[in-house]
């Protein structure tokens, strides 16, 4: 799977599907240890239950090919929802909507991945994005796509795109008029016009990247923000963590251990640019 990945294509877009990538039964087994992890907070190296999503080496492939280098960068960023309400456009990254920034210069080397632990190809709850928004310093251009994954599919995008989750799927025929809403509108319509979500809307994320100074920034921007950090004191990295991260072959920056006594860190509960 990895090997038909197109990377030109990639970065022309932003972002990629990889079909199939998990079987039925591990998507079975995350949904099991979602539940079970929900509310132990921490990211999931800090999670003996879900710690396999970033260690088992497919993450890993997809970032070393994509990227073209060995060094691949864990910061601490990784989560999962449970039928998570949040909708919006928005970036990922530090430097969202100022060219000038140095999250701009050049190509941006980090990424974000999403499991999707049910059917979004014909029930809504998916993730929105602007097709090649990842080049593009607003959050307004580029066409919206409601991505349609299957459980079992690995999404990957340039956390530079803008994005948004909790998308709209709409039921036949008023998927024929509006294909694709923005997530502005998903109050527009009745409940009876949209697809029925497929059970409990579990995702996953995960960031890697390469071994720079945008995933440097990224990082010093992260723990400027109250919710990451908090995260990060909740559930610090046992030596289990550390040696199973070096085993994948990620290069740790070990965050919680970063942030734990720093009394400038988290100050900020909602999104703002840090200097450059």
């Amino acid at each position: 799977m990895v090997g038909a990945l197109d990377v030109d294509k990639f970065w022309t877009d932003g972002w990629a599907i990889l079909p199939g990538l998990y079987s039925a039964q591990e998507i079975q087994d995350l949904r099991r240890d979602a539940y079970a992890s929900k509310g132990v907070g921490g990211d999931l190296l800090a999670k003996p239950k879900l710690r396999r999503v970033l260690t088992d080496g497919r993450l890993v492939a997809v970032a070393r090919k994509l990227l073209g280098s060995d060094a691949i960068h864990y910061g601490g960023d990784s989560s999962l929802t449970i039928n998570g309400t949040q909708r919006g456009f928005h970036k990922d990254n530090a430097d969202r909507v100022d060219g000038n920034a140095p999250d701009w210069d050049g190509r941006y080397t980090q990424l974000r991945f999403g499991i999707y632990c049910q059917d979004h190809t014909r029930h809504t709850g998916g993730l929105n994005l602007r097709d090649g928004s990842h080049d593009i310093a607003n959050l307004t251009d580029g066409k919206n796509v409601y991505v349609k994954v299957k459980p079992g599919d690995l999404a990957v995008w340039s956390m530079r795109i803008t994005h948004s989750g909790n998308g709209t799927l709409l039921r036949a025929p008023f998927d024929r008029l509006k294909p694709t809403p923005l997530p502005t509108e998903h109050d527009a319509f009745k409940k009876w016009m949209i697809a029925p979500p497929d059970g409990d809307r579990i995702a996953i994320f995960a960031h890697l990247g390469a071994v720079d100074s945008h995933a440097q920034r990224y990082g010093d921007y992260l723990k400027t923000r109250k919710y990451m950090v908090d995260a990060w004191r909740k559930l610090p990295y046992d030596d289990e963590a550390r040696e199973a991260a070096k085993a994948a072959g990620l290069t740790l920056r070990d965050m919680p251990a970063e942030v734990m006594d720093d009394p400038d860190a988290g100050k900020n509960v909602l999104w703002q640019a840090i200097p450059y």
